[in-house]
């Protein structure tokens, strides 16, 4: 090719690509259409010209399970314009040999539908790994010759990071029971100029996670499923946060929880010292970030009898009841609510006072968990169905109370029902369900019965009484026998 020829190309080349930095595009690109056993199928959804602000669920797909979500994200400048790219990537895990069909599926992305028509992806057996030269697409310069550079080697420097990796909660000292707030969070600042990237992020966290996780805990995981970069202002510096584990835990004891140093390596690409416009302008290299040991303090619940048996949090009551005024022998349902913050799994049923005027069944149980910003929230409601046996007015705070800790206000305290019952009617304690006699159910009376063994001398007049009626009918037999013969 002569040098005018050359000299079209490189225009035709630089009008394509300035083309497509001004363009504005979301698409979703699907992994090969064949990988081994031990290798891995990625779908990414992938922004350019706009930045990535919200995306729905990646699809589930028969044969594949999912094994977590890495993204990442580029800037270029060329002639003066920025283009930004961003990029979320899942990554699938292939459950068996064959042919895994993935059909079309839409995803949300910034409130817009992108399409994909779908595969068919070939699944072979696995692959022995062997240690090849990594291809590198931005490796060789096809334009150098135009330019006239030769092969030099490209020189590279490592620009220092302004980014690192914590461990923060929202609570440096807690009583038992109590929930810390705990996040894994790679923090990144709006002036870093170092390129970086996740890499291995599942493999990583199950280890990170290893050694970070309390005993002796109940855990309330966030179940961060993508990760996002949320902004946030640290001592008047603009950050990018990424949080890779979030979770709730609620110390069962007062041992202090000790959170170790633990370590995430993240890709640090070095940059080139004179980068060429078409040439390798990056190296890919390696760098392990640090996060801060951490101890969060258990203090005991003071002093009280059910010390070792009330929930812990700041709760209210939510009740229900169908009527507050019936007949004897009718039913009230009640509905008792404990609402608030901490760990409403482990609220039990509230105390109930045993009285035979008025009888409580035991109650249906239902839970509501919702796990939002570094808080853990919900109800859980006890049904109840109440019989009152004997007309009179009831105060259903002297039957139904809940206690518990509140670490707000440093003392325990109850929560108890406002209602009053209005019962008319006629008295059922000299009924039974059988309409047994006055003296009371075998149930009631137990408790005021003797347990001592005691002879019935009452009854010998009977046995009298028995033996005369066997004595008569023998004789009467024997003079019949006789009569006859």
């Amino acid at each position: 090719m002569n040098r005018l020829g050359k000299i079209i190309s490189f225009i035709i080349f630089n009008l394509i690509t300035v083309t497509a930095i001004n363009a504005q595009d979301i698409s979703i690109e699907l992994g090969p259409d064949q990988i081994a056993l031990n290798q891995s199928f990625t779908i990414t959804v992938k922004v350019e010209g706009e930045t990535l602000k919200s995306y729905n669920k990646f699809p589930d797909i028969e044969g594949f399970v999912k094994r977590g979500t890495s993204s990442s994200s580029s800037t270029n400048i060329f002639n003066g314009q920025v283009s930004r790219s961003q990029s979320v990537t899942q990554t699938y895990i292939a459950e068996r040999e064959g042919t895994v069909s993935i059909p079309p599926f839409t995803i949300v992305v910034n409130g817009k539908e992108i399409s994909s028509p779908g595969k068919t992806v070939r699944v072979v057996a696995a692959q022995q790994r062997q240690q090849q030269k990594r291809y590198d697409p931005f490796g060789s310069d096809p334009f150098e010759d135009f330019f006239g550079r030769g092969s030099g080697a490209t020189e590279f420097e490592d620009i220092k990071e302004d980014a690192f990796f914590a461990l923060t909660t929202d609570k440096d000292e807690v009583y038992t029971g109590e929930g810390i707030n705990t996040t894994l969070a790679f923090y990144v600042s709006d002036d870093n100029r170092a390129p970086l990237q996740f890499h291995d992020l599942t493999t990583q966290l199950t280890k990170i996670l290893k050694k970070i996780r309390p005993k002796n805990v109940w855990e309330e995981n966030f179940s961060i499923e993508n990760i996002r970069p949320e902004p946030i202002n640290l001592n008047g510096k603009r950050y990018s946060v990424y949080k890779i584990f979030q979770a709730s835990f609620f110390p069962l004891n007062d041992e202090d929880i000790v959170f170790p140093r633990v370590g995430l390596e993240m890709i640090k690409y070095k940059v080139a010292k004179n980068p060429s416009f078409f040439g390798q302008n990056r190296k890919e290299d390696f760098k392990t970030f640090y996060s801060k040991p951490k101890t969060i303090k258990v203090k005991p619940l003071p002093d009280h009898p059910l010390k070792d048996q009330v929930a812990v949090g700041d709760y209210e009551l939510r009740e229900k009841i169908n009527s507050t005024k019936a007949e004897t022998g009718d039913s009230f349902q009640y509905e008792f609510g404990v609402r608030g913050t901490g760990n409403i799994a482990y609220i039990n049923e509230p105390a109930i006072k045993k009285d035979k005027n008025l009888e409580i069944y035991p109650p249906d149980s239902e839970e509501r968990i919702t796990r939002s910003g570094v808080s853990v929230m919900g109800t859980k409601t006890f049904n109840y169905y109440i019989m009152p046996k004997e007309p009179g007015i009831y105060n259903l705070s002297d039957y139904i109370q809940f206690i518990y800790f509140n670490p707000m206000k440093k003392a325990y305290d109850t929560l108890q029902s406002d209602y009053i019952l209005e019962v008319e009617g006629s008295s059922l304690k000299n009924k039974s369900i059988s309409d047994a006699s006055a003296t009371g159910l075998f149930y009631d009376r137990i408790e005021n019965e003797s347990n001592e063994v005691e002879q019935f001398t009452d009854f010998d007049w009977l046995k009298t009484v028995v033996n005369i009626f066997i004595v008569l009918a023998l004789g009467i037999s024997l003079f019949i026998l006789f009569k006859k013969s």
